[in-house]
């Protein structure tokens, strides 16, 4: 069996005095560096089988150094949305819980089996279908260099113009656009995808989408 790793991007700075905290383990419909795309229900029959308890909290995907425990896991719209707790009693735990309060750590990865997965001939996209969840770890370096919550934190683009393809994932992560819409935003501008928004959901939608877009807006001009 071959283990792999795929890391999320999470605001990890609200950790309670308790030590739990919460954020999306995994995203779906987002490409990655490695051209690998968890489709939604990934997760459903891991989760079944094995219940949060069942999946360990870890630091750096290593199996001696457990943290805590997960309280609950569940898919959402987003992704695998994880809400855990780091034991204090543990000394590497109360360790990472100051360096999450810090912000030195700042990413949740999954260590898991493909059970099912299929590759796009086309664009070369490997869609996972299923997934056999084995962990959840707490990591310092991501294994995709673009996903980590500093370089978003800082100038994602180092002050350059970013490529579109750079762009597009940027604003799926952070402005937490689908890729039909961060498409038609780079392409088209802001006044089409309002338009199409507008057609599809009505103002409330376009409030939601101005709302992102500010969202975003702030992030990606933070020095």
């Amino acid at each position: 069996m071959i283990q792999e790793t795929k890391f999320a991007p999470v605001d990890l700075k609200a950790v309670e005095a308790d030590g739990t905290f919460e954020g999306y383990a995994s995203l779906f419909g987002v490409e990655d560096l490695s051209h690998d795309m968890v489709l939604p229900g990934a997760f459903r029959a891991s989760l079944a089988a094995r219940a949060p308890i069942g999946i360990k909290l870890l630091f750096q995907h290593d199996p001696n150094q457990p943290l805590g425990v997960w309280l609950d896991l569940a898919e959402d719209a987003r992704g695998l949305r994880a809400r855990g707790r780091l034991m204090p009693e543990v000394a590497k735990a109360r360790e990472v819980l100051s360096l999450m309060r810090a912000g030195a750590l700042d990413g949740l990865s999954i260590g898991f089996r493909t059970v099912k997965g299929s590759r796009d001939a086309a664009t070369g996209v490997r869609h996972l279908e299923a997934i056999d969840l084995w962990e959840i770890s707490v990591v310092t370096f991501p294994m995709l260099p673009d996903a980590r919550v500093s370089a978003v934190k800082s100038r994602p683009f180092a002050g350059r113009l970013p490529r579109e393809r750079e762009l597009e994932r940027w604003l799926t992560r952070e402005a937490g656009l689908t890729r039909t819409d961060a498409r038609t935003l780079i392409r088209s501008g802001l006044k089409s995808l309002v338009a199409t928004r507008d057609a599809r959901g009505g103002p409330e939608g376009t409030d939601r989408l101005i709302e992102a877009i500010g969202r975003a807006r702030s992030r990606l001009a933070k020095p």
